[in-house]
């Protein structure tokens, strides 16, 4: 096993510990000192609770050291070829405490459930993301994602015109061994279609536009583990990573979406579904994970930050956040979607997002039996939008949904794209430049309403809400100022607060700096310029403060465009507070962090 786990005090930025982590266990199966081997959940257990293990092992478990969790009545569930990990289910928490004491046992979590991170309800309208993230300029080039599989972990992928048999080269199902991984949700050809759909049944004289995937030519490893109602356990998705590194050579699978999350319960060091997709970026596949549909999640006070979903959390990967196109080609009007989670990242304080993309009303692939189109049957796409002179009846082959689901597949198709043109670039390689040229002269102040209810929020345009900025494919595809070919080049950075309450960043141990060379001793980060002592991250948002032990002040005191301040003690638009007190980057852990069903039905930003 390949172990990526980072030195704790490389982990916890300037030793800011979150004090659940300091919590005395409860109960009588776990006196004395938490044992450091068991999740947070797990050390909270009292005897005769019944849970779902995942096992992080230091070598292939021997038979007695599963006797030791099997024979307090728990049951085999999965076991992995390329990760020393197991699950097991229904153990006995008497067990749980026995696995401190076994040396072959590395960490042991909860098997959580994990949902898709979709939303849904509104009229269908065309939503431009092609246009707006310049894809056909790469088109014009020849560009299709030719040659390149994209593995898509989601509720399965089912075959229709616009994403023929062919094009899905292998599928497997882990909700239902044996089965053939179609989809009974509706969510994964979604996603699929984002990425590859051909726009076969909106191509021609009768059509009026035409619904196409970022990389039509790209090919679909349809890899199953979300049931008939969008959700999924850690273990299956742990099964379909593991696999999709076993088939990355006979596929040439190169790109993994994950368009799905679930809460944040410790630290991504120690989670299996982080660890798991670690191991998929250091096999070379490059990662894509949304960041989670929790941005208006107020429930501890912060206005939406602090609620990214694992594995977004994870510094390796690229995650994506939401953005809303306002129905038009043009993207000086886009703005964050309400609902797209903001960074930082509860435990660690990993700045996430990574970068933003189109998600709002977006229109791709599904088939009519699926549950979605049964929930939701008003958002199949009338004929009458894209068929000239054509019907107003519902068409059998578009549908809508909005979230960060239907973003991370924006950037998986992106990077199907760049590896084509330059098959070389490691996955640290592609994060590093599709956040380097991505568009960042975005709106910094903006109001998003939520049709249904009338209800507004204020948003804007900062590190925690937008990282780098919005996907430009051929920006990125113009880049020449590559980042260096190795592991961890590109890991997002931490946050932390100093004492004046200012944000702190503090770059990754194997974060490599790199950008277009700048005069005075000036350096940049993301970006392509500086200006006197001032730093550049991500591009042109302007961060000042002296470096000092390798750490940043980001934003602190900066105003931008002498209108508000972003972070500190400051207000915008004398309308709220952003941190001050905050419950992030403080003692409480912020809850209500994983997607509920009433989360799931909000619609999408208005436009």
């Amino acid at each position: 096993m390949n172990k990526l786990k980072r030195p704790r005090s490389a982990m916890w930025g300037r030793s800011i510990l979150i004090a659940s982590a300091l919590l005395l266990c409860a109960g009588v199966a776990f006196a004395g000192p938490i044992p450091n081997k068991l999740s947070p959940e797990l050390q909270k257990l009292k005897s005769g609770d019944k849970v779902d293990l995942i096992i992080q092992y230091a070598a292939t478990p021997s038979a007695t050291s599963e006797n030791r969790v099997l024979k307090y009545g728990g049951t085999k569930g999965r076991q992995y070829r390329l990760l020393n990990f197991r699950s097991y289910r229904g153990v006995d928490a008497a067990a749980v405490a026995a696995l401190n004491n076994d040396a072959n046992v590395v960490h042991a979590s909860i098997d959580h459930r994990i949902r898709s991170t979709s939303v849904f309800g509104q009229p269908a309208q065309l939503d431009y993301h092609n246009e707006t993230m310049n894809t056909a300029l790469a088109w014009a080039n020849g560009l299709d994602g030719s040659g390149i599989s994209v593995a898509v972990i989601d509720s399965g992928v089912s075959a229709v015109d616009d994403l023929t048999a062919s094009k899905i080269v292998y599928s497997q199902d882990f909700v239902s061994p044996g089965g053939n991984g179609s989809d009974q949700y509706g969510h994964g050809t979604h996603v699929a279609g984002i990425i590859a759909g051909s726009g076969a049944d909106s191509t021609g004289p009768a059509y009026t536009y035409t619904f196409k995937g970022v990389a039509p030519g790209a090919n679909i490893v349809n890899l199953r583990v979300l049931g008939p109602d969008g959700s999924g356990q850690d273990s299956d998705v742990i099964a379909a990573i593991d696999t999709a590194i076993q088939l990355k050579g006979t596929y040439n699978i190169r790109v993994l979406n994950l368009s799905m999350g679930r809460g944040i319960y410790e630290s991504y060091a120690d989670d299996p579904l982080c660890m798991a997709v670690e191991r998929a970026w250091n096999a070379g596949i490059f990662v894509v994970v949304s960041a989670g549909n929790e941005g208006r999640n107020n429930n501890a006070g912060t206005n939406g930050y602090g609620t990214i979903t694992a594995p977004g959390n994870d510094p390796f990967v690229i995650t994506v956040g939401a953005m809303n196109g306002k129905g038009t080609p043009d993207r000086t009007d886009d703005i964050p979607a309400s609902y797209s989670s903001k960074g930082p990242s509860l435990f660690d304080h990993v700045v996430k997002p990574d970068i933003m993309a189109p998600g709002n009303l977006i229109v791709s692939l599904y088939t009519p039996h699926e549950t979605l189109n049964a929930e939701y049957p008003g958002n199949q796409v009338p004929a009458s939008l894209f068929v000239r002179r054509g019907v107003r009846a519902p068409a059998n082959d578009y549908f809508i949904l909005s979230g960060t689901s239907m973003a991370a597949p924006m950037v998986s198709g992106a990077a199907a794209l760049l590896l084509q043109h330059n098959p070389t670039l490691t996955p640290d390689q592609l994060k590093a430049s599709l956040m380097k040229t991505a568009y960042k002269n975005l709106l910094q102040a903006s109001v998003a309403t939520e049709p249904s209810t009338g209800q507004t929020f204020n948003l804007q345009a900062d590190i925690f809400t937008v990282g780098a900025g919005l996907l430009d494919i051929d920006a990125a595809l113009n880049d020449t100022d590559l980042a260096p070919a190795v592991v961890g080049a590109a890991e997002s950075p931490l946050a932390a607060v100093d004492a004046n309450g200012q944000i702190i960043l503090q770059l990754q141990p194997n974060f490599v700096m790199w950008g277009s060379a700048s005069t005075d001793s000036k350096f940049v980060m993301w970006g392509s310029s500086a200006a006197q002592s001032e730093f550049v991250m991500w591009g042109s948002s302007v961060f000042d403060g002296a470096d000092t032990a390798g750490e940043f002040v980001m934003w602190g005191s900066n105003a931008l465009a002498s209108e508000f301040v972003m972070w500190g003690s400051s207000t915008q638009n004398a309308e709220f507070v952003m941190w001050g007190s905050s419950a992030i980057f403080g003692q409480s852990v912020m809850a209500g962090s994983s997607q509920t069903a009433a989360e799931a039905t909000i619609g999408g930003d208005s436009r």
